[in-house]
C-alpha cells in the first residue's frame, strides 16, 4: 500500500485555485483506490516541509533552551520512540517541525510499554478520542 500527502502552500492570492487543486486531487487520489481524501483544517504548514524556513530560528531557541534529563521517558511523535536524552530531545524537536506526526505508532508504543493513562491537558478532546480509537483498553481523560 502506497501512501502520502498532498502539500500546497495556502496564500491569499492562491487560495481559490489551491481549493479547486485540492479538491480534484482528493477526486483522483479516491479513484486510483484511496480509501480516505480530504482537506485536513489546520492553523497553518505545520509538520509538512513547507516550514522548513522556519528551522533555522526555531534550532536557536531549542538551543538556547536547558533540557534536563527527564523523569521519564518523552516519546516524540517525529519517531515514535521514548527518549531521555537532552540531546537527542532537541534534536527531534527541530525534526518535528517538518517530519510527519507519527501519532497511532507512538500511542500504541505508549501502551505497549504499559501506559494505561493518558491526560489530554487544555480544552478540547480531540487527542482523547483519537486515542480511544487507537487503544479502546486504555483510559483517556481531559483537564482544562
Amino acid at each position: 500500500m502506497r501512501t502520502g500527502q498532498l502539500q500546497l502552500p495556502r496564500t491569499n492570492r492562491y487560495l481559490r485555485l489551491c481549493d479547486r487543486v485540492i479538491e480534484k486531487a482528493c477526486e483522483l487520489m479516491k479513484a486510483a483506490g484511496a480509501k480516505r481524501a480530504l482537506p485536513l483544517k489546520v492553523g497553518g504548514a505545520f509538520h509538512s516541509p513547507l516550514m522548513d524556513p522556519a528551522k533555522i530560528e526555531l534550532e536557536a531557541a531549542i538551543k538556547a533552551t536547558e533540557i534536563h534529563t527527564p523523569k521519564c521517558p518523552v516519546y516524540q511523535n517525529v519517531d515514535a520512540l521514548p527518549h531521555t536524552d537532552p540531546a537527542e530531545i532537541k534534536k527531534n524537536l527541530v525534526a518535528q517541525l517538518t517530519a510527519s506526526v507519527r501519532w497511532t505508532q507512538s500511542v500504541k508504543n505508549m501502551v505497549a510499554d504499559g501506559a494505561t493513562d493518558f491526560t489530554e491537558c487544555g480544552p478540547g478532546a480531540v487527542l482523547q478520542g483519537l486515542i480511544k480509537k487507537i487503544d479502546g483498553t486504555v483510559n483517556a481523560h481531559g483537564i482544562a
